[in-house]
């Protein structure tokens, strides 16, 4: 049995911290809408970040197929995220509290935004 690579550790990651991203944004425009009296170009820029962020949740959907890995069960709670997963026949599962998770959704947005994260990236 293979065991889960750094690159797998990744994607179930990704996983799990982009469709709250797109909901964070999905809240934000809600936001927008009902606060600001002109909210068409602000709205414009997040429904262009939330296009890019869907194409990123297709990707790690894609490679989730092609590394034969599932997310099988999520579970929200005060805390934060478990997710259960199965990766080549390898059964674990993944915890990421909320304190860990807000930096890392503030970069995601930042980078879909266009806006300079400060990574070193490219």
């Amino acid at each position: 049995m293979i065991d889960i690579n750094h690159e797998d550790h990744s994607l179930i990651k990704s996983y799990i911290i982009l469709p709250r991203v797109l909901s964070v944004f999905e809240r934000d425009i809600g936001l927008i809408k009902t606060t600001l009296k002109t909210p068409g170009p602000y709205v414009d820029v997040i429904t262009e970040a939330q296009r890019k962020l869907t194409k990123d949740i297709y990707d790690v959907r894609k490679q989730f197929r092609e590394r034969d890995i599932k997310v099988y069960e999520e579970c929200t709670d005060d805390d934060g995220v478990t997710a259960r997963y199965k990766c080549r026949g390898y059964e674990s599962e993944m915890r990421i509290r909320w304190s860990m998770m807000t930096p890392q959704v503030v970069l995601i947005m930042q980078r879909c935004l266009g806006l300079s994260t400060g990574d070193q990236k490219g």
